[in-house]
């Protein structure tokens, strides 16, 4: 079973979706990157992750976490969710404008 679960991991580049936005309008999405990101972090290339799509660290704490909420109850967990998605939002925003300039 792991063999199974590692064989899909890291077999991830080959299905791959294209990004629509970019596809039809031309310009890459907030979200564009992630995708390849995450391949690169999957293969143990962090810092190729990080320059891939840079809010892929602060994303993956904030679905940890929530993941991690379903089983066990957390003190200030709505406080800690709310500080996770506006650093989130504010990471994915800003490396949506510095691609621009």
């Amino acid at each position: 079973m792991k063999l199974i679960i590692a064989f899909l991991l890291f077999s991830l580049d080959e299905f791959m979706l294209p990004c629509i936005t970019k596809k039809f309008i031309g310009i890459d999405c907030p979200g564009c990157g992630f995708q390849r990101s995450f391949s690169f972090l999957i293969h143990g290339e962090f810092i190729a992750s990080f320059k891939m799509f840079p809010p892929i660290y602060s994303l993956i704490t904030l679905l940890s976490f929530l993941f991690i909420r379903n089983f066990i109850q957390i003190k200030y967990d709505n406080k800690i969710i709310l500080t996770l998605t506006i650093t989130t939002v504010v990471f994915i925003l800003t490396n949506y404008i510095l691609k621009f300039i």
